[in-house]
């Protein structure tokens, strides 16, 4: 018997009912798979987001000793002076290491000073105006 133009659409049909439905079950299971995977953890990232992890890591290592932390209090020195033209400021790392600058400003002179300052304190004295802006620049 010969195969009709109609006989042989339905062949194809049949044929092609089973390559979709094998076409489905992998669809199925690669979606599967997927909601499987870790989406939080390190194994689910790609290779150059662990580079770009490092990276960071090694910057804010490296940023710790950068002077990053810093406060100025403006006073008056001087009783019979006004402006706020006397100041402090504190210029500190994370660890509370750095310097405290001040400048004394009087009618005829100013005066400035430098202090080390050593885990949020210094050996030398502090005025309460350097003390205040250490205490400004902690985070």
């Amino acid at each position: 018997m010969p195969i009709t133009t109609l006989g042989a659409v339905e062949n194809l049909a049949w044929l092609a009912l089973p390559i979709a439905l094998v076409a489905l079950v992998l669809s199925v299971q690669t979606r599967q798979a997927a909601r499987r995977r870790p989406t939080d953890g390190e194994d689910a990232l790609p290779e150059d987001v662990h580079g770009l992890r490092q990276e960071v890591a090694a910057l804010r290592a490296e940023a710790r000793d950068a002077l990053r932390h810093l406060a100025v209090v403006r006073y008056d020195a001087f009783g019979d002076m006004g402006g706020h033209l006397s100041w402090s400021l504190a210029l500190l790392d994370d660890s509370g290491h750095g310097v405290v600058l001040s400048s004394i400003h009087g009618r005829s002179e100013s005066r400035t000073y430098a202090k080390n300052v050593t885990a949020w304190s210094s050996e030398q004295q502090l005025s309460p105006e350097e003390q205040e802006a250490i205490e400004h620049a902690r985070p």
